[in-house]
């Protein structure tokens, strides 16, 4: 057979499966329009009194044992056997059988559960006991069909492996894999261990921020662009909440966080959705080591909460996030992996030559602390297995960063890294209103020359450093990739409930 003739076949299996789902699709509709004809509609059925979960009968099963329980969930396998049936119901714990007998819930409603489908919702009444092979179970003594499934679940043995297909439809890929459950179960845990710390252990304030904003200020980002009709407005989502945040710091409340989606306009990869959650905080009368104080057990804690421990294996890798971390500046990781050394590199025109050796694009206009950026990228991200805090970022990207006393060509900012990847970001916060002013104008004439990522102007925060901004400490977390990182989850899309997709055409 060749390859036209086998790609004919694939064809025609698939047309002939889609048939068949359709023609079963359509049985389904017909029980329900019988079970409503009947009086038995399962769509006008409000509530069912839930008073015991899979997870938790099998736990307690000692001392629940011939006691009544009611049960509810999805329908997940049946096993019909004449006048008796099993069935598997699945709810938010795990699965439980139920043992259907006909005489324990009479001949009638017998036969009417006999018409219930796998994906069906029901709800369970009977007493807890345990099977002659030792399974525990409840024996119904009622079974109501509480919501009618018209669609057709993946089957059991080949789940539901299409990656693109899992992403799209969660709501099948949360009821066929109950590990992908687990995952966003552990991700709400690791969140609220998070704001436990915060608020219980160092006293911070969750507020919330503007999402819409007329200036996307904050970080060097692309913008989402949106028009608010009303006021006939350009506006933009958010790129980051640092300059809101600030502006609260300067009317005194001293320790504020935000955790919540940011949105950048940018490409996606397994680290990179469009719309991702972040936290940021802010500390007033506390600098940079603070901040990686905070990021340190931030990051531990929820290890250990996740994990039970604060060693992180990661797709085969093993990070152990125990505080304090390692502390590497971003010129000596520059000297190590690319080999320059930047002590005896004091000026523009003897960086240029470097970035000329090592093959930068647009050499010929870098001042010296671009090129140890880019050199860094190039050279160091790779080689930053972590947890380690990279500082000494060059005062060009870095406008929001106050200038470290030592060498005001850098500045007093760090990146925590682990497995390679930024997983933070921290400040010891520029408060100085000219300075600020200054470096906003120079990234605007950046901005107005084609660089998109380039930060605005935003004139109301300068006048709120002017009204005065105490020493501060600031840090961003991207939560996401922490939750990767714990989770074991290799792409950004598996963490995010519903991740940014592409429309299927058609």
């Amino acid at each position: 057979m060749n390859s036209d003739e086998r790609t004919n076949m694939a064809i025609e299996d698939e047309a002939q499966s889609e048939e068949r789902l359709n023609e079963m699709r359509q049985i389904r509709r017909e029980k329900l329009k019988k079970l409503q004809a009947a009086g038995r509609n399962p769509f006008l059925i409000e509530t069912w009194d839930v008073t015991a979960y899979s997870q938790d009968i099998k736990d307690e099963f000692e001392a629940l044992d011939g006691h009544w329980a009611s049960i509810a969930g999805r329908v997940m396998a049946n096993r019909h056997m004449g006048k008796a049936s099993f069935i598997d119901v699945q709810d938010k714990q795990g699965r439980i059988q139920v043992y259907v007998k006909q005489d324990a819930i009479t001949p009638e409603e017998y036969e009417i559960f006999l018409t219930y489908d796998i994906g069906d919702i029901v709800g369970v009444e009977g007493t807890v006991f345990k099977t002659r092979h030792g399974e525990i179970s409840v024996k119904a003594e009622r079974v109501v069909l509480l919501s009618k499934s018209l669609q057709i679940l993946p089957n059991k043995f080949h789940g539901l492996r299409d990656q693109e297909l899992r992403y799209r439809q969660r709501y099948v890929d949360l009821i066929m894999n109950p590990e992908v459950r687990d995952v966003f179960i552990t991700r709400a845990r690791i969140i609220k261990e998070i704001k436990r710390y915060l608020e219980d252990e160092r006293d911070f304030l969750e507020v919330d921020t503007p999402i819409l904003t007329t200036i996307a200020g904050g970080a060097n980002a692309r913008p989402f662009n949106t028009h608010h009709n009303t006021l006939d407005l350009d506006m933009k989502l958010r790129i980051s909440n640092e300059l809101y945040l600030k502006r609260l710091t300067v009317g005194g409340l001293d320790r504020v966080y935000e955790m919540g989606k940011m949105f950048r306009n940018e490409g996606m990869d397994r680290n990179h959705n469009p719309e991702y959650t972040s936290m940021e905080l802010y500390q007033a009368y506390a600098n940079l080591e603070t901040m990686m104080d905070i990021t340190e057990n931030v990051v531990a804690n929820a290890a250990k909460v996740a994990l039970g421990s604060a060693v992180i294996e990661y797709q085969g890798a093993s990070f152990d996030v125990t505080p304090p971390w390692e502390r590497l500046s971003m010129q000596d990781a520059v000297k190590k992996w690319a080999g320059e050394d930047f002590d005896k590199i004091q000026t523009d025109e003897e960086a240029r030559e470097a970035a000329k050796r090592h093959g930068l694009e647009d050499w010929e206009t870098m001042s010296r602390g671009i090129v140890i950026a880019e050199l860094f990228e190039k050279y160091c991200e790779d080689h930053l297995d972590g947890p380690v805090f990279i500082t000494g970022h060059p005062v060009e990207i870095s406008p929001l960063a106050k200038r470290d006393p030592k060498d005001p060509r850098i500045t007093r900012r760090f990146e925590a890294y682990i497995n390679c990847w930024e997983i933070a970001n921290a400040f010891s916060e520029l408060n100085d209103p000219i300075d600020q002013y200054q470096r906003f104008k120079d990234q605007q004439e950046q901005l107005e020359q084609g660089d998109e990522e380039a930060h605005p102007m935003d004139e109301d925060y300068v006048n709120a450093l002017e009204v005065g901004l105490p020493p501060t400490g600031g840090l961003g977390i991207g939560i996401d990739r922490v939750i990767m990182l714990i989770t074991d989850s290799p792409s950004i899309r598996d963490i995010i409930l519903f991740p940014t997709m592409k429309p299927l055409e058609g």
